[in-house]
């Protein structure tokens, strides 16, 4: 995607202006800096997430993933009153586009191509996470749009290129949009555990009957595939919070660590990291283990919390056709389905999850851009991404896997 628009060089830049209330703002240097009980006490009234927890966030940085020598520069914005924790968010410096999953790749080649700096930027976002969810924690209303303000203004203090919240929740979505922030939407894939009739309290009996809501070519397709795994010998077991092993983490990352590797990339996460989350959120991961005589050769770990699971990493040490669907997404199905689980997450990107019923969710992030021009090129430019996704949406959701009348799910997230 490019930015069509040609681009003034304007340098005014307006400030915000001052803030007439009482808050405290302090800006930490490490997540570890805030206190957990009262960071989680401001993720819980906002309905919580395994991956806006002060422990999941503290072990990204004490784990040398998310640091300063990796690009992410931890600037934790918080507003505080009478001592106790009002507004906080995640907030870093960033010296690339790594490891976000929205892609502005073009607007900092645009930048460039203007002799202007685009990085450092400012991102509100979880580092390798690409999961929907609280992004700005508060107390109230008032006190996050307050945190909005605070952040601009911190930006702009900084002489910071932009700032971006991705992967934000309605209530972070609208007070950024007050605040005058562009939104841009991008496409994900969940699966809804909802079985006949539909409803709230609907779920499917059994993996069968998830089949059965399917059209005949979908659920054929899906049984060829769970009958090559198991023709080649594969079998899975599954573990769950304390019941993963150290050896059972040990050998997942060795898978985790092989696929980014024949990537070409180092893996994002260190080993220290999944130590501290077997340490500190054991009951937020289920792990999926794939053996062939005996011995494990694939494996893929799952978030966990209220009802949700989250795909998040895989590896496989064998290639075994279908492997991947398999652990991926078939194994996590069916223990949603077995423990009562409502949705599935399947992560960023990747039409080929509609074959296995994840349908198509609309998630949106938040954009400020400083220079007056450029952020009036890139309003001009998401104006007509927007319009794009639209269709996009209609044309997925005409592909439905489902059976006339069965499921599907979807919707805003």
């Amino acid at each position: 995607m490019t930015l069509s628009c040609a681009v003034q060089i304007v340098s005014a830049i307006s400030d915000v202006p001052d803030l007439s209330n009482d808050y405290v703002t302090r800006v930490l240097a490490t997540p570890s800096d805030v206190d957990a009980a009262q960071w989680n006490a401001l993720l819980a009234l906002a309905g919580g997430s395994p991956f806006m927890r002060q422990e999941y966030l503290a072990a990204l940085h004490d784990s040398g993933s998310a640091v300063r020598d990796t690009g992410w520069s931890p600037q934790f914005l918080t507003l505080w009153r009478d001592g106790e924790l009002q507004a906080a968010c995640p907030l870093y410096l960033k010296s690339h586009s790594y490891g976000e999953y929205v892609f502005d790749w073009a607007w900092a080649n645009a930048y460039e191509q203007h002799g202007l700096r685009y990085y450092p930027k400012a991102l509100t976002a979880v580092p390798f996470t690409p999961v929907p969810g609280p992004r700005l924690l508060a107390r109230d209303a008032a006190a996050r749009v307050a945190l909005v303000r605070s952040v601009l203004a911190w930006c702009k203090q900084k002489k910071v290129s932009s700032w971006h919240a991705l992967f934000a929740d309605d209530e972070d979505v609208a007070a950024c949009e007050q605040a005058g922030l562009m939104l841009r939407h991008t496409v994900q894939f969940h699966w809804i555990n909802e079985g006949p009739g539909g409803g709230a309290d609907a779920r499917y009996a059994d993996f069968d009957a998830f089949l059965a809501s399917l059209t005949q070519e979908k659920r054929k397709k899906i049984r060829q595939e769970r009958r090559k795994v198991a023709e080649a010998g594969v079998r899975f077991r599954h573990a769950r919070g304390a019941a993963i092993t150290p050896g059972d983490w040990d050998f997942f990352y060795r898978c985790y660590e092989r696929t980014y590797l024949e990537h070409g990339n180092p893996p994002y996460l260190t080993r220290d990291f999944f130590r501290r989350m077997a340490a500190s959120m054991p009951e937020n991961w289920l792990l999926f283990i794939a053996e062939r005589g005996g011995q494990p050769i694939a494996s893929s770990l799952i978030g966990i919390e209220d009802g949700v699971a989250y795909g998040r990493y895989w590896g496989a040490l064998q290639r075994v056709d279908c492997l991947h669907f398999e652990a991926c997404y078939y194994q996590p199905l069916q223990w949603c389905i077995d423990h009562g689980f409502q949705r599935f997450e399947g992560g960023a990107q990747g039409e080929h999850k509609m074959a296995r019923a994840l349908m198509p969710v609309k998630t949106t992030s938040a954009h400020w851009l400083a220079h007056p021009a450029f952020a009036d090129a890139v309003e001009k430019f998401l104006q007509r991404e927007g319009r794009g996704i639209e269709n996009y949406m209609e044309h997925l959701e005409e592909r439905s896997p489902f059976r006339h009348g069965d499921g599907g799910g979807g919707g805003s997230s």
